[in-house]
Parts: structure tokens; sequence; C-alpha cells
């Protein structure tokens, strides 16, 4: 069994993006929102609360909380980290250990959930949870009942109501 912590898709990069795009409608655009079609259940959060954040504290309990959310799902198994023309992977969460306490040879994840000047996404292999940040609209939708049920309220004492939410 590989020991790897993640994997560059290279070769069916173009497979997982062209069904991202299909099932979720994405729309890229710096100035029309949301970016996509924003499942059912699914909460969009505005990060602007981070701007005032000096020495990154916010953002990383928001980091802490949605990968370890994503990691609880993944269990054994393996989610995809999409950055946006660029590089996309396979992340096995249960191989990463901890950002600023990584044992050698345990790298961290190779995206955030934040979107740092390009969508970033991570989604279930099956595509039934996830996130989508959105580097303009500069918010983070996160989808899916049992990650929505993890991470939700953590989310809602960090950044507030939801600007957008859809329930069903």
């Amino acid at each position: 069994m590989a020991t790897t912590a993640y994997r560059e898709l290279s070769h069916g990069r173009d497979a997982v993006c062209d069904r991202f795009y299909a099932e979720f409608d994405f729309r890229p655009s710096m100035n029309r929102f949301p970016g996509i079609k924003e499942p059912a259940p699914s909460a969009t959060w505005s990060l602007g609360r981070l701007d005032d954040d000096p020495g990154y504290v916010r953002l990383d309990r928001l980091v802490e909380v949605v990968q370890g959310g994503l990691a609880a799902l993944a269990g054994d198994g393996p989610i995809l980290a999409l950055d946006w023309q660029h590089p996309c992977y396979e992340v096995w969460p249960n191989r990463i250990g901890p950002d600023t306490l990584e044992p050698p040879g345990r790298p961290g994840w190779p995206l955030s959930p934040y979107p740092d000047g390009d969508y970033f996404i991570y989604l279930a292999d099956d595509f039934r949870f996830g996130t989508f940040g959105h580097p303009w609209e500069l918010s983070l939708c996160v989808f899916g009942a049992d990650l929505l049920g993890l991470i939700e309220a953590d989310l809602h004492d960090l950044l507030g109501e939801p600007i957008r939410q859809r329930r069903g």
C-alpha cells in the first residue's frame, strides 16, 4: 500500500475537472457569484471576517476545522483537492501530519480551503461532500449533510451567519 499523503492527478485530472464543471455548473468569473450551482444542502460564508486577523488565528482555525471535517469523513480513503488552472491532487488525509507539528516524512495538505487567489475545491471522490473557495467573492461554500453536520457550528462561530444556504 502506498504511504504517500497525496499525489498529483495527472492522467485523471481532466475527467475530474470536467465532471466538476458539469455537476456544479462551474462558472469562473471575477464578478458573477456564486461560481457554482451550490448543492443542497450547503452553506456559504463570507471570509471577510478573516481580513482583520492579526497572527492569522481565525484563518488557522478555519483551516483546522475544514480539514478536520474532511479527514473525519474520508477515513482511510482519498479526497480530491482541485486548484483551478493548476495541479490537482488525490489526498489521503489520514496520512497527513498537523500543519505545524508534522513528524518527519508526513507532509501537510497540498492546498488550503481558503481561496488564496484562485478557486480551491475539496471533494469526496464521489462528490457527495466538499468545499468550494471563491477567491473573488471571498467566500467558502461547504456542502453535503455529513460535512455540514461536522463543521457548520464552528464555521458559524468563526465567520458569522452564512451569506447563502440551501437546505433539502
